[in-house]
């Protein structure tokens, strides 16, 4: 009883409706209606539902997590779970309620009988009890969120695990069908999937085998985690060396595993990686935050188009060959990255960052006006940009363009590595920590500001040449803002200054998007969500960097400290 009356119950008030309002607005806007078109498991339930019983579960999980932080007893956490999941489902219970008496529809176009029947679970005619059967499920939701949290740790890691790959595999059921369909025959697809959507029963196999391997994995990964860490200089150069043959061979396999169509997205992603790290050398290394990063990217874009072109704007007359342009592609991203480097070398922080954008917009604009319409072709763009040819095969499938891509991005990851550990990059390093110590000992900023916008330009530029390659054509309208923001997005989710962070981040964002066009009109809803998120609890990305990991515990090491 003591427990209860000092349990701050303002708290799980707080997290409760602001639970409800998040999955209020997300029926408001149109995103729970929408996602009911796409079933996860067969005939059980859909991905509108399960934003139902997803969004009460999360924020039970973490009111417990808070709970067990304040000393809370275990029937209290319980209780407090049941509250959530019961809060949660109020500001939508009071918009049904309300709609029933006066129609919403006029005001909030989304608030109609697509909605009301997710929210109901097809109870609309009988409205009551679909509203207790909402307001069950997320209690019961609440409750389950509750008994993860307070599972031990290696349960509850196998669960998780098992429950995100089972989750997965059903949402993305039309990729993962594209891959087996690859290598198995459709008798055997028959049996897993109903059209594009995973039956019951395999879904049920799939949970448990992966919550058994999620579970094998929490047992035996840390002590192979553990013994790697303890081998000695040769073994463990040994391990790193197999692996990365393993890690090769998997990505030189990968496009004939997955098929056309996967491989088409596999490129975008890359393409996506290789301004990652050409981005994050600028970002994560010096701290320069550059928002006009499409500028690369048009320029490489544009040189190959002209230069190979075989329409009437190609000046090549098919002399110049996409390797043969490439260099030349890099070169002139380094230059105009140079170039805009220049003005803007004394500037810092938020003022950096608009006059990048300011650059971005100039060139998006220049690319569209009548000036070089004779040269770039404004808004009509180039045309009949041939594929490259290598070794007498032209690489038309993006099969065959995957592996371009993949070796661009290889020998960019190679550089970016060295360029963390070189005189430079600590350099570059120090002026991000802070531009006037680094000044003050002896360290030519400028200088060093000057190459780090020069250096990642160049990967942009080569993604630019190999992005009108694959297309073929080259619109104006392919260079907007929203790509610096994408690469820029990408860094931040991935992990700032990580290099396997980027490529994380690259297919969270980039590839995942891919896979769900049909939820186009959210997916920047979706990109602020996440950013908040990772913001407000893991400022250092999903994968940081070994700079970020020893920096962040120095700072808690020091804040204790002081607290002490």
């Amino acid at each position: 009883m003591e427990q209860i009356k000092s349990l701050n119950w303002k708290n799980v008030l707080q997290i409760g409706l602001l639970s409800g309002g998040i999955l209020l607005y997300a029926g408001i806007v149109g995103m729970v209606a929408a996602f009911h078109e796409r079933e996860v498991i067969n005939d059980l339930f859909t991905l509108g539902q399960l934003v139902l019983v997803l969004t009460p579960f999360l924020f039970a999980f973490y009111n417990a997590k808070q709970l067990n932080d304040a000393g809370a007893n275990l029937m209290v956490v319980v209780g407090s779970g049941i509250v959530t999941g019961l809060l949660t489902a109020i500001p939508t219970i009071v918009i049904l309620l309300f709609n029933d008496v006066n129609d919403l529809s006029n005001i909030f176009v989304n608030i109609n009988r697509d909605w009301i029947d997710v929210v109901t679970f097809d109870n609309r005619s009988e409205l009551m009890t679909g509203i207790l059967t909402f307001a069950f499920a997320s209690a019961l939701s609440g409750l389950v969120g509750t008994v993860f949290y307070i599972l031990p740790e290696k349960p509850q890691r196998a669960l998780i695990y098992g429950l995100s790959v089972t989750l997965l595999v059903g949402i993305f059921g039309e990729t993962v069908r594209l891959v087996l369909q690859e290598n198995m025959g459709k008798e055997a697809l028959g049996e897993i999937f109903r059209r594009d959507t995973l039956k019951q029963q395999p879904a049920i196999l799939l949970f448990v085998v992966s919550t058994t391997i999620g579970f094998a994995w929490a047992i035996f990964g840390q002590k192979a985690k553990t013994g790697f860490q303890t081998m000695e200089g040769k073994q463990r150069s040994s391990a790193q060396i197999l692996g990365g043959v393993i890690f090769v061979a998997v990505l030189l396999i990968l496009p004939w595993v997955i098929g056309r169509t996967l491989s088409d997205v596999a490129v975008t992603i890359g393409l996506f990686v290789l301004m990652g790290l050409g981005l994050n050398i600028a970002i994560g290394l010096a701290g320069l935050l550059d928002l006009g990063y499409v500028t690369n990217y048009a320029v490489g874009a544009y040189i190959l188009a002209v230069l190979t072109s075989l329409g009437p704007l190609g000046i090549g007359g098919g002399v110049f060959t996409f390797w043969m342009v490439i260099p030349i592609a890099l070169v002139s991203a380094m230059f105009a990255g140079f170039i805009f480097a220049v003005p803007v070398l004394r500037m810092r922080g938020d003022y950096l960052a608009i006059a990048t954008l300011g650059f971005g917009e100039i060139i998006g604009k220049l690319a569209i006006s009548d000036w070089f319409k004779g040269i770039i072709g404004g808004a009509q763009g180039v045309q009949a940009i041939p594929k490259p040819i290598f070794l007498g095969i032209e690489l038309v499938n993006p099969e065959q363009l995957y592996y371009v891509i993949l070796a661009a991005c290889l020998v960019t990851l190679f550089v970016s590595i060295r360029l963390n550990n070189s005189r430079i990059g600590r350099q570059w390093m120090a002026i991000r920590e802070d531009e006037d110590v680094a000044t003050a000992m002896g360290i030519d900023t400028a200088r060093a500001k000057l190459l780090a916008f020069t250096l990642s330009a160049a990967t942009g530029g080569v993604a630019g040449a190999i992005f009108a390659a694959k297309v073929g054509t080259v619109f104006p309208n392919s260079f907007t803002v929203f790509i610096s923001i994408n690469v820029l997005s990408l860094i931040i989710v991935g992990g700032i200054g990580s290099n396997l962070g980027i490529v994380v981040g690259a297919i969270v964002l980039i590839g995942m998007p891919e896979l769900l066009r049909e939820f186009s009109d959210f997916r920047f809803l979706l990109y602020g969500i996440l950013l908040i998120v990772m913001m407000i609890k893991r400022p250092e990305g999903l994968i940081p960097s070994q700079v970020t990991n020893r920096e962040s515990a120095r700072l808690q090491k020091s804040k204790a400290g002081a607290g002490d």
